[in-house]
């Protein structure tokens, strides 16, 4: 359940970020777009990162061995 969380968050990253692109390339004006979908982009990384870091700390992950 978690992994496909995880999947779905990095999923919408990589969204955000072509978002950014596409408005980089069209908006020849002063269009805050681009700034909007990178901090979307920062905001979701943050939290993904925080979310990995607390599951893996309260045990919502199982420990893997190889």
């Amino acid at each position: 359940m978690m992994r496909y969380l995880v999947i779905a968050v990095l999923l919408a990253i990589v969204a955000s970020l072509g978002s950014a692109a596409v408005f980089m390339m069209r908006d020849r004006s002063n269009s805050k777009r681009m700034v909007k979908a990178l901090a979307i982009r920062v905001g979701l990384s943050v939290a993904l990162f925080a979310f990995l870091m607390l599951g893996y700390y309260f045990g919502l992950f199982p420990n893997r061995h190889l």
